[in-house]
């Protein structure tokens, strides 16, 4: 008989027919799948490729008289080599639209509300905000009355800038993504970018001067005088001016426990989201060169702007004939912003000076008409078409009188009209480029004070030795009205009159101390103070540290100036440490346990503002709920009139602060409270609270919460991208009233300390690369070195790629 022997089973039941076919065609779609993934990432890669800039070889550029080489160095930084400046001016806007259009762009479009015809809906307020001021018409108009010489400068710029951008195989990434053809560049355009620098520096619409006034109409006088004083004990003025510090009003005058306790709500927010001080600033100093080992000045200069990618700025040597000059242009403008030309090196910080003024409008029973000197006027109105992205355009309509746009109403419903420096055709000028030229300080200032800018401390240093500060761009003359509060212009002599002089204008040259610095405080005092106004100085604090840090050096060398930029010592907060450590007794840590680990984290040596530091986040927190919870109180009132009133546009309340917390005063305190005892620890027990869903108290390093991306716009609106297009995250050391100052997001747009003349010496770096796009390898080229405090040299290195851009005769 014969055996048949059967196959074992299988451990699994065979799969049906059907099954097998449905598994073999997924195998086949993923594959396919994955091969056009593979594709597409290959085709948008060599696509994305083709707007990498040129950077050897020859393009035709006629706009030029001869040839121009453009050298680029290791970091992607161009030297421009041209017989002329004009063919300097094409070969920069070249090399900027190459590297930078879209930031270009969104510049010029920022300035005349034009935002909306690339991001679609989303971007309507902003654009309705910035139409009001009307800057694109007012641009058009400059340019007719521009000098010749001016024009030529900027028409050469706008062939360069249109001949770059021509020159790419495929338009910016930026334009791919969002699926819109960018514009050509038109010489409005390059006016509109130094608009753009005006909404960043100055207050455009007002908004301190009409918090000043809804204040000045609730609070008495002595109260009101007493929460808007200019300055504190920390001031550091040049010329060594001080401010009288007001005593605290007595409860004759005001008195918190009298109002309504519906007044006084519980401040919720967090902590590590409050604004802790002006950030949009910088610093800058000069050395004479009585204080230097060679005898030729110095000038340390750090911008401080809010941070992105790409950077603001875009680094730059330009060799023309008999111009030299080496620094940080802003891509849309054909010069160079701060820098050196071997005889002078200068910079700047912004003055938070007086240039806008509110104007209260009388108008007429129905509405239409507005009094003036002259009688009454009938507004003027204009209708502006605004392109919106995948949809039809909106019509937006502005109402002007003969002062600017028309806002409001106010807490009173009272209409205003802005009278903004930034309305003046005369305030904005391309006088900035004779400081290319320039040897030495007395013409530098000469200079300045004639230049067409968002008004800035100037500073400047020259090779013989020289330091000198003064006010660069126009300053308007005033009367017939308090230029702190809105007020009517109805008289004849009301309002801006004029400019002042350049002679009149305050210069402090060649100082007794050999230093000269500026960090957004309040520079001078008297009557120099009076002609700049007060639009919001700065705390002195970093100030001080800068002033102290150069004195205590008897010779000062480009090292020092870079160690002073880097100092992040947090001397403003000792005394808040002390004040802290003294409310934890032994009574108050008796009554609450977790107050001890809050007491022995902060039981050291104040340190600096570093990553890993714990007391000092601590320390600051405290301040700042402090802060939001005294100094909320002090302006219920004004709050109870307007509900949108905020009081830091008041920025020198570290004062007032210290002020409550050292008298005490009962007739101040928030009626919420007993005693001051109570409130100084319910706001020690509310940061214990805010920290204790993160863990452990240790853990809170400033480091965790002063954490930087830099990123790029798009990458906000499509976070997919942001491996691709940002900066790496890091956490780094600094704040804002110490001279590191950094933030999240804000921080030094770029440091130099150059010796003119000694350029060799000098040291330079910013944030983030030269190029805009994510594939140059000049994207995060120099980053690392901004991030760690290592300069890179001030001068651009050996070539590695040279182009050459020719008008093509030959």
């Amino acid at each position: 008989m014969q055996t048949v022997t059967k196959p074992a089973k299988s451990l699994r039941e065979p799969r049906s027919e059907p099954f097998v076919r449905i598994r073999r065609y997924l195998y086949i779609v993923v594959g396919v799948l994955v091969v056009l993934t593979i594709a597409v990432l290959v085709a948008a890669n060599v696509v994305v490729r083709g707007s990498l800039p040129r950077l050897t070889g020859t393009v035709v550029l006629p706009v030029v008289s001869g040839d121009v080489l453009v050298e680029r160095d290791a970091l992607g930084v161009p030297t421009i080599r041209a017989e002329t400046r004009a063919d300097a001016a094409a070969a920069l806007g070249f090399v900027h639209a190459q590297d930078r259009f879209f930031q270009m762009d969104l510049a010029r479009r920022a300035a005349a509300g034009e935002i909306s015809a690339l991001f679609g809906a989303v971007a309507l307020d902003f654009d309705r905000n910035r139409r009001r001021h009307r800057l694109r018409a007012q641009a058009e108009n400059m340019m007719v009355s521009l000098a010749d010489d001016e024009r030529l400068l900027i028409g050469a710029y706008v062939d360069g800038v249109n001949t770059g951008f021509a020159d790419l195989d495929v338009r910016p990434f930026e334009y791919l993504l969002l699926g819109v053809e960018p514009d050509l560049w038109r010489a409005e355009d390059t006016l509109l970018v130094a608009f753009a620098m005006w909404f960043r520096l100055t207050d455009s619409d007002g908004a301190r001067e009409a918090r000043l006034g809804v204040m000045h109409d609730v609070l008495p006088q002595a109260y009101f005088d007493w929460l808007t004083q200019q300055g504190t004990e920390w001031d550091a003025a040049i010329d060594g001016s001080v401010t009288e510090v007001l005593p605290v009003p007595g409860p004759d005058v005001y008195d918190l426990r009298k109002l309504p306790i519906e007044w006084f709500g519980q401040p919720e927010t967090d902590v590590d989201k409050i604004p802790a001080e002006i950030f949009r600033g910088s610093n800058n100093w000069a050395v004479s060169g009585s204080r230097t080992a060679h005898g030729s000045a110095l000038l340390a200069n750090d911008m401080h702007l809010g941070l992105a990618v790409p950077n603001t700025w875009y680094r730059a040597r330009i060799v023309a004939g008999d111009i030299d000059a080496t620094g940080v242009t802003l891509p849309g403008l054909p010069f160079m912003i701060a820098g050196s030309n071997g005889y002078i090196a200068w910079g700047f910080t912004n003055t938070y000076g007086d240039w806008v003024d509110r104007v209260v409008l009388e108008t007429n029973t129905d509405g239409t008409r507005y009094r003036t000197a002259d009688g009454e006027r009938a507004f003027d109105w204009y209708a502006e078409e605004i392109e919106v992205k995948g949809q039809p355009s909106v019509l937006h309509e502005l109402r002007w009188t003969i002062w600017g746009p028309v806002v409001g109403p106010d807490h009173n419903g009272r209409l205003h009209s802005i009278r903004w420096l930034a309305h003046e055709p005369e305030a904005t000028n391309l006088g900035l480029i004779r400081l290319e030229t320039v040897t030495d300080v007395d013409e530098a200032i000469a200079i300045a004070n004639t230049g067409g800018v968002p008004p800035q401390n100037f500073v400047v240093a020259d090779r013989n030795g020289n330091i000198g500060w003064t006010v660069i761009g126009r300053i308007p003359l005033r009367s017939g009205f308090d230029p702190v509060l809105p007020s009517t212009w109805i008289d004849a002599h009301d309002g801006w009159n004029g400019w002042v002089e350049p002679e009149d204008y305050p210069r402090v040259v060649n100082p007794a101390s050999g230093t000269l610095w500026s960090a957004n405080n309040r520079v001078v005092g008297g009557d120099a103070l009076a002609t700049i106004g007060d639009g919001g100085f700065g705390l002195g604090a970093r100030a001080r540290q800068i002033r102290d840090g150069l004195a205590e050096r008897e010779q000062l060398s480009v090292d020092d100036m870079l160690a002073i930029q880097l100092d992040d010592r947090a001397l403003l907060l000792q005394r808040w440490q002390e004040l802290l450590l003294d409310l934890l007794s032994e009574d108050a840590v008796a009554a609450d346990p977790k107050r001890a680990e809050l007491k022995r984290l902060i039981e050291q040596p104040m340190p600096r503002a570093s990553t890993d530091s714990v007391a000092y986040r601590l320390v600051r927190s405290f301040r700042l709920l402090l802060r939001e919870d005294a100094i909320d109180a002090l302006t219920a009132e004004v709050r109870s009139a307007d509900s949108d009133f905020q009081y830091l546009g008041m920025r020198q309340w570290e004062g007032i602060l210290w002020q409550l917390v050292e008298q005490q005063p009962p007739h101040l305190l928030s009626p919420r409270y007993a005693n001051w005892d109570e409130q100084l620890l319910a706001v020690v027990d509310r940061l214990i609270r805010h920290y204790e869903p993160s863990g452990p108290l240790a853990d809170r390093s400033w480091g965790e919460r002063n954490s930087v991306t830099i990123r790029h716009p798009l990458s906000n609106a499509v976070p997919v991208l942001s491996g691709w297009l940002d900066m790496p995250t890091v956490r780094m050391a600094g704040d804002a009233n110490m001279p590191r100052v950094q933030d999240a997001l804000h921080g030094s747009s770029e440091r130099l300390g150059v010796s003119p003349g000694r350029e060799r010496e000098g040291y330079f770096h910013m944030p983030g690369g030269q190029s805009g796009h994510p594939l140059s390898p000049y994207y995060r080229a120099g980053h690392d070195g901004w991030v760690n405090g290592t300069a890179s040299p001030f001068l651009p290195g050996p070539p590695e790629h040279v182009l050459t851009l020719s008008n093509g005769s030959e």
